[in-house]
Formats: C-alpha cells, structure tokens, sequence
C-alpha cells in the first residue's frame, strides 16, 4: 500500500486500520521473529503507517511531495520492523522512528537540491538541526553559531557553511531554451571566456599546425621511395590503401608490407620526438 499521487485516498484507508495494542504488537513480534511469519510482518507495518504520515509531514517544508516523503518513510518503517528486537521491551513506535526519519532524510538529501548540501553524518545532523530553527532568514548571530557548534560538537567554521550552503540556491550552468537574452547572459556559461577566435591563440595553433606540417614533410623525405609511399597511400590518401592491395602492386606478401609500414613509423617516431 503506497499513497501515490492521492494522499487523502490513502489516509482515508489508513484510518480504517485498527489501532493495534502492546499486547498484539508483541505476539506479532515474536511471530515474526521465530517463525519469520511475513503475514505478521504485514500487519506490524500496517499498524504504523499512521505514524509515518505524521512524521512526514513535519518535512513538507523542504518543497518535496508528501506523497514522495510518506513512501521513503515507509521504506523505514519496513526496515525497523525487520530488525525489531522483541526483549528490547519498547514499542515498534519507539524503534521505528529513528528509521523513518533516517530514510527520510537521505531522500530529501538526494532530491532536495541539484548539489548536496550534506555529505557527512556531521553535516546532516547539522543541515536537519539549523532547518528546524524557527528564525526569520537573517544570518545567526556569533552567539547562535558557538551555541549550535557547541550543541552539536561542531566547529563554528562548519557552522558558517552550512548556513551559507544553505542559503544559497541551485542556478543551472546553461539557460533555459526559452530564456531571453538578458537572462541568459546571468547564467554561469556566459561568464566564461570564449578564446575561439582569440587571434593570438588562433596564430599560435596555425604555427603549430604549419610547423608540424613541415615537419612531416621533411621526416617523409628521409625515408625509401617504397616506404614512402606505403605510409602515404596508409595514411595520407584520400582513399586508405589495404596491406593486400599494397602487397598485390609491389608483388610481395601483406606480412612484408605490414612489416615495412612498422619501420617507417618507428623512423617518423624518431625524426619528430615533438609530434609523438
């Protein structure tokens, strides 16, 4: 049973499920536990889907679907009641908290922005605790900042960025297809340099490429006449000659001219050390 894009459907069916005493939640733990009964394992969840719902909704602040936050909760509340311990003496509510709220998290990390604002276990206790500060949107006070660092055994350094992390906004690198000029000269793309038609840059790669050139040239020459020709007809015709068709116009195996085009490259390789 999942909510889908209907939230108030699936309220609606979980208010007919029966509230579940200690005493049944505990004959279905032991159930679960010592005969793997999935039959129990179902009704266990079923009983704490309210539970979920309601801690789902203390994270419909952070612009992501509730639907979408139900469903990670879930996900939780089935890993709690895999692991419930049933000599722990607690209730599944109790444990499974703790689960729902991780899933919960991780799923707001991954999707509430494009860059993660919280990689580090540190990082997202410390994330999770600055959003639940109900403050106007002005900056902490030094105060705040050592009070929190000190609270959550924090550096105040790490409690400066996440709060300028977390000021910040997410600004894709190139715009919008349908953006206007004005707006697209503000995105990150437009504010680098186009060195395409830089002219000294454009002189430096024709020296290059006329130098390289030349030097092809003058390393071509040092060679035989056949094996001249080989690379040539290899590498630098309009059409690439084959080892056969080779070994066919110079009356000699494919293995023979496989073997001269090896010794003219070794030959080009050290007659241009800078090309290679």
């Amino acid at each position: 049973m999942v909510p889908g894009s209907n939230v108030d459907a699936y309220l609606a069916v979980l208010n007919t499920i029966p509230i579940m005493s200690a005493e049944e939640e505990h004959s279905l733990a032991v159930r679960l536990a010592e005969r793997q009964d999935v039959e129990a394992a179902r009704q266990l969840v079923a009983s704490q889907l309210r539970f979920v719902v309601r801690v789902a909704k203390g994270y419909v602040g952070f612009g992501l679907p509730l639907g979408d936050l139900i469903q990670e909760g879930n996900v939780g509340l089935m890993k709690a009641v895999k692991r419930f311990n049933v000599a722990a003496q607690v209730r599944l509510m109790t444990f499974a908290a703790h689960h729902i709220k991780a899933e919960i998290h991780e799923f707001i990390l991954r999707n509430g922005r494009m860059v993660r604002l919280a990689t580090t276990k540190a990082q997202r206790k410390l994330y999770f605790n600055l959003r639940k500060q109900e403050r106007s949107r002005t900056w902490l006070t030094q105060d705040e900042i050592h009070h929190i660092a000190e609270t959550l055994n924090v550096s105040v350094r790490d409690v400066r960025e996440m709060e300028c992390r977390m000021a910040g906004n997410d600004t894709s690198f190139d715009p919008a297809a349908d953006a206007d000029d004005e707006t697209a000269f503000l995105t990150p793309a437009h504010q680098l340099a186009d060195h395409r038609y830089d002219p000294a840059r454009q002189y430096e790669s024709d020296a290059e490429s006329d130098g390289l050139s030349g030097d092809l040239h003058a390393a071509l020459e040092s060679l035989d006449d056949r094996s001249k020709d080989i690379l040539t007809q290899r590498f630098l015709g309009n059409s690439k000659a084959t080892l056969h068709d080779l070994a066919a116009q110079y009356k000699v195996s494919a293995e023979r001219i496989r073997q001269i085009e090896k010794q003219a490259l070794a030959k080009l390789k050290v007659a241009m050390p800078m090309a290679a």
